[in-house]
């Protein structure tokens, strides 16, 4: 269990304001079919839990249901899950945070397993890693763009969390209060373990099962568009987390074209005195200057990436850490 310690300030003792041991926080659109049932098996599997259920613009009866099933129910009107959790994060004090998703797929008994682990190993941030449990449970498309995305998070960061996208996660205030969610939609599970990896951060998995959605509960998600989500994602990882490799590279190619073009030009220049092909020199002229504007662009970028960094390690190092009780 958890002892919340109060900050003291200089001018003396300072009261934290009134938080939870633990929180569940449930995002919600349209889960009417679940609800229930997540409230329910959350309630049972970690009793001192408060839970907290976030209705994103429901059409259906999610939200009195949720009440009914006895959760604190409340509203993030902007669209998007990264909306809702960061409105989530912002609002509910606690000093371990489990987030999931309301669809009933993730298994709520798992959910003390996760904690205890966190509170024993003093972790930042603990991942459901999923099991399949139906074969409907995982669709093909999401299956490859999870391997995709943890593929590159695994290159540019030399480690990775095995399933990137899972919506099953326990944390700390720590990292909860230091977060700056800045993605609105489900792009926010790459964002959630981007910043733990990105400060190096304390994390581990635990195998959960996965199931199949109740009947009358549909995914929000769509393989397509979510999949061309997750390539930008993939792309902007690499440009905002790594710009000099990123520019570098990209100045690299450019000057690589520009000698390429300016090769034929210089040798027939040294055999008959002449520029043959003016316009083809005014090209690999300006792809040099291009690749030089690159490679310095990724040099300065890199700079302020690195002052990003430390600056999110402080706002994570300012955050106390509550003392922790074995059970």
């Amino acid at each position: 269990m958890l002892n919340p310690q109060s900050d003291r300030s200089e001018q003396g003792t300072r009261v934290d304001p009134p938080r939870e041991r633990l929180a569940v926080l449930v995002p919600c659109y349209n889960e009417e079919a679940s609800i229930a049932q997540v409230v329910g098996g959350f309630r049972e599997a970690l009793p001192e839990a408060t839970i907290y259920v976030y209705d994103n613009n429901s059409t259906d009866s999610t939200m009195q249901v949720a009440q009914a099933a006895g959760a604190i129910v409340r509203r993030e009107v902007r669209q998007g899950k990264g909306h809702v959790v960061r409105r989530m994060f912002a609002d509910v004090e606690a000093d371990i945070y489990l987030l999931v998703d309301g669809d009933a797929t993730y298994d709520a008994p798992s959910a003390r397993q996760m904690v205890d682990q966190m509170v024993e190993e003093n972790l930042d941030m603990v991942v459901g890693a999923r099991v399949e449990r139906a074969n409907s449970a995982y669709r093909p498309g999401h299956r490859i763009g999870n391997w995709l995305l943890t593929a590159c998070v695994a290159n540019v960061f030399g480690r990775s969390i095995n399933d990137m996208l899972s919506g099953y996660r326990v944390f700390s205030r720590r990292f909860v209060k230091s977060f700056p969610v800045l993605t609105g939609g489900f792009e926010i599970e790459t964002e959630l373990t981007v910043h733990a990896l990105e400060l190096d951060l304390p994390v581990a998995e635990v195998a959960t099962p996965y199931y199949a959605r109740f009947e009358g509960s549909h995914s929000k998600l769509s393989t397509w568009r979510d999949g061309f989500r997750i390539l930008w994602t993939i792309f902007n990882l690499y440009r905002s987390e790594r710009p000099l490799g990123f520019f570098g590279g990209l100045g690299i190619a450019l000057a690589t074209i520009s000698v390429g073009l300016a090769v034929p030009i210089f040798a027939t220049y040294l055999e008959e005195g002449i520029v043959p092909r003016l316009p083809t020199a005014v090209l690999s002229t300006g792809l040099m200057v291009l690749a030089f504007l690159c490679i310095a662009s990724g040099l300065v970028l890199d700079t302020v990436t690195r002052g990003r960094r430390e600056m999110k390690l402080l706002a994570y190092l300012a955050q106390r850490v509550p003392r922790y009780e074995s059970r």
